[in-house]
Formats: structure tokens, C-alpha cells, sequence
């Protein structure tokens, strides 16, 4: 039996690029949301969470490269009309990427009066890119629309992924800290599970209206059996969540990190959910992924590139998570 690469390769880089785009949206997630809860902490605990997110933040964005990338290359065609049609966000995106990046390091090295503006611009460099990616995905659901309600939606989407990232941070946070910061991330992750619960909901009852086909995917039986329990199971975990939240943190700090894993299965759940829905589709319903594929041969090549940097990629993350683990200290300089 021999392999039908023309069919085989697009579809690997398919699940490449979005087992990257999950891991980046569970990973850089809480750090993003750090960034989002600095306007909540003062500023001792503002430097306990910068100890908290500081040996992971800049592995974590590497899986947002390594997904774009991977869209450049296997999919030229689909880049071009993604990024053509989210250009304004794409830039939106960058500046806060840069500005949280910048204000990450300027912090740490200029006099104490002036902390509190680079504290600030970290807050709004991780807001903006937060916001900027939730609204790429509400229009991106919606076919990259540009109408007046594609906006509006994308807009909802952006303020509740905020959200989203928000309760991933706080239950970092949950894990990685302890007493009175500790505390505030419980109530912190309640409060933005409410938000959360909104975008995930919004997101999945607007898809299947976004296309005749999606709706046929999800409403049609026997299909719904199939995909009864993706919803069911994220609800399941939603209740667990929400219960959890009023009986952490506990005496012995057992289960701190439950909230975070809870969450990263509920983002896991969401994926596969839109991974469904837009299949075989990389633009919605205009292009399909062996339609903007490169050449089986081009893409072979870039495979056997992509079997050297995805494992350094991987170890050297789970090295940098075992380094660091344990629960975060006081932020030092010296």
C-alpha cells in the first residue's frame, strides 16, 4: 500500500498548525492574562506574578511562530488571504506583542517612581494583544466578514477571549503562588469564568449559523449523537471549575494546579469543536486545505525540517517547566 502524499502532507500540516495554535492559546494564554490581572494586584504581587510568568513567556510565544510559520509555508495561498483580510488586527496584535515585551524588561531596570508606567504599559500591551486575537477569531468564524455585524461580533469575542485568557492566568496563578495572592486569583478566575462562559457559548452557537455546511454538521443526525458530547463534557468541566473555585485554595495547597488543566481541557474541547466545524476548509468555505497547499514536494521538505524543530521546540518547553517548577518567589535582580 502506498501513501497518497498529495493527500497525506497537507493534512499533517493542518494538525501541526493547530495542535500549535491550541498549545500557544493554553500556554501564552496565562501569561497574556497575568498581564490582563496586573490592574487588579499592587505592587509587590505585580512582581510575584512577573516571577511567575518569567521563565515560560517567551518559549510560550514560540508556538505562535512556529503556527504562522507553518501557515506561510504549507499554505501560502490561505496566508494571503487570511492576513489580507485581518491586517488591522495583525498590526493591533504586534504592537501589544511588542509593547508587553518591551515593558517586560523596562521594568525591571528603571527607577522605582517610574515602575508604575512600564507596570501600566505591560497591563495594556497584553490587553491589546488579547483583544486583538479574540476579534481575529469572531470574524475569522464568521468567514472573514466585514460587515457592521461581523465587527460587532468580533468585538464580543475579543472582550470575552480577554476574559478567557484572564481566568487562564488566574488559575496560573493559583498554582504557582501562594496566600494573599493566592486568594485573589480564586476570586480573580470566578469573576472571568462568567466572561469565558460567554465567548465559548457565543462562538459556538454563531458558527453553525456562519454556514449552511457547519450547521449540517452539527444539527443533522446521526452527527449531533457524535458531537453531543463535546458540548456536554465542556459544561461538565465548566461546573467543576465553578465549583472548585469556592473550596480553593485548600490548607495543604493540594490540587492547585486542577483549575489550570481543567481550563486547558475546556480550550482543548473548544478547538476541536471549531476543527470540526471548518473541516476541510483553511478559509472558510472558499478554500480547502489541499486547495491552498503547497507542492507535495515543497511540503515534504518542510517536514523534515519541522521533524528537527518541533522536538527541540517540546524539550526544550517541558526542560524550562521543570526548571522552574514549584511555586514562584520574590523577584529579584541581583
Amino acid at each position: 500500500m502506498t501513501l497518497d502524499l498529495p493527500v497525506l502532507l497537507p493534512l499533517v500540516f493542518a494538525g501541526l498548525m493547530g495542535l500549535s495554535i491550541l498549545i500557544y492559546v493554553v500556554l501564552d494564554g496565562f501569561d497574556l492574562g497575568t498581564g490582563i490581572l496586573f490592574a487588579f494586584a499592587d505592587d509587590a504581587e505585580k512582581d510575584v506574578m512577573i516571577s511567575a510568568i518569567g521563565p515560560f513567556w517567551d518559549a510560550n510565544e514560540t508556538w505562535l511562530v512556529l503556527a504562522v510559520g507553518l501557515l506561510l509555508v504549507a499554505f501560502p495561498v490561505a496566508h494571503g488571504i487570511i492576513l489580507t483580510a485581518l491586517y488591522l488586527p495583525v498590526f493591533v496584535l504586534l504592537v501589544g506583542l511588542i509593547l508587553r515585551g518591551v515593558a517586560f524588561d523596562f521594568r525591571a531596570k528603571v527607577p522605582v517612581h517610574r515602575k508604575r508606567r512600564w507596570n501600566l504599559l505591560f497591563f495594556a500591551g497584553s490587553l491589546i494583544a488579547s483583544l486583538a486575537q479574540g476579534y481575529m477569531l469572531g470574524v475569522y468564524v464568521l468567514g472573514l466578514e466585514t460587515g457592521v455585524a461581523a465587527i460587532l461580533f468580533g468585538a464580543l469575542v475579543a472582550v470575552c477571549l480577554a476574559a478567557s485568557y484572564a481566568a487562564v492566568g488566574a488559575a496560573w496563578l493559583i498554582y504557582k503562588t501562594e496566600g494573599d495572592l493566592q486568594k485573589k486569583a480564586v476570586i480573580w478566575l470566578r469573576a472571568a469564568l462568567v466572561f469565558t462562559v460567554v465567548g465559548m457559548a457565543a462562538v459556538s452557537l454563531a458558527t453553525p449559523f456562519a454556514s449552511a455546511r457547519i450547521f449540517e454538521r452539527w444539527f443533522v443526525w446521526p452527527e449531533m449523537l457524535y458531537l453531543a458530547p463535546l458540548p456536554i463534557l465542556s459544561a461538565g468541566l465548566f461546573l467543576l471549575l465553578w465549583r472548585e473555585t469556592f473550596v480553593l485554595p485548600r490548607a495543604d495547597d493540594r490540587h492547585a494546579i486542577r483549575p489550570f488543566v481543567t481550563i486547558a481541557l475546556i480550550f482543548a474541547l473548544g478547538f476541536a469543536g471549531l476543527a470540526w466545524s471548518f473541516y476541510p476548509y483553511v478559509v472558510p468555505d472558499r478554500l480547502t486545505i489541499w486547495e491552498a497547499a503547497s507542492a507535495p514536494e515543497s511540503l515534504a521538505v518542510i517536514l523534515a525540517g519541522t521533524a528537527f524543530v518541533l522536538p527541540v521546540i517540546i524539550g526544550y518547553s517541558f526542560y524550562a517547566y521543570r526548571v522552574f517548577g514549584g511555586k514562584a518567589v520574590d523577584l529579584t535582580y541581583d
